[in-house]
């Protein structure tokens, strides 16, 4: 059985209430969990206190406390991973702010090859999430797609096989979500 299988066989177990599944599950998916937490701060600032393995296990423990999830597949799993360490920054910056009020540095993002349409590289973490928070509640679906290829680094294919929708869709929702984000960061 092949990886990305046996990942999606776990998923359903773990969906199912078998909590050895989730053992089995962790050494399958630790590797490409840390891989995303690494893209994720290698945009923060330099000065950020958070490490890869710390991101994984906060973001696991909140994954391990969704009840109610009925994983589809491998690329469903770290799409939700991804919004789950997406959540940890955000509240660590938030945290961060509410300890500095006034004379904050705000935290970064740099925005990969994904969003290079940009000419400002950089962008505040806590505005790109209210810029996301304000997308899910024009289109929820171009911001699950912004999410998963942004903060999972998801294909288009893995994309639309999560979402249930064509490659064709993902890429048109795409481009008009690079346009609404590059317009609202503008703003910010």
């Amino acid at each position: 059985m092949s990886e990305k299988a046996s990942v999606t066989k776990l998923l359903y177990e773990w969906s199912g209430g078998n909590k050895s599944a989730l053992d089995a599950l962790m050494p399958l998916v630790y590797d490409e969990l840390r891989r995303i937490a690494r893209r994720f701060l290698q945009r923060e600032s330099g000065d950020h206190t958070l490490q890869p393995t710390a991101l994984v296990h906060e973001a696991f423990i909140r994954l391990n406390d969704q009840k109610e999830v009925s994983w589809q597949n491998r690329a469903h799993f770290f799409a939700i991973a991804a919004k789950m360490m997406r959540r940890v920054l955000v509240n660590h910056a938030e945290a961060k702010h509410a300890e500095k009020r006034g004379g904050i540095r705000a935290q970064k993002v740099e925005l990969d090859e994904a969003l290079a349409f940009c000419e400002q590289r950089g962008f505040d973490l806590l505005a790109l999430d209210k810029a996301l928070g304000k997308l899910d509640k024009f289109d929820d679906q171009m911001c699950k797609i912004v999410e998963m290829k942004f903060f999972a680094g998801l294909t288009n294919s893995e994309i639309a096989e999560v979402l249930n929708i064509s490659t064709a869709t993902v890429k048109r929702e795409w481009s008009a979500a690079k346009v609404w984000l590059l317009r609202e960061l503008s703003d910010e």
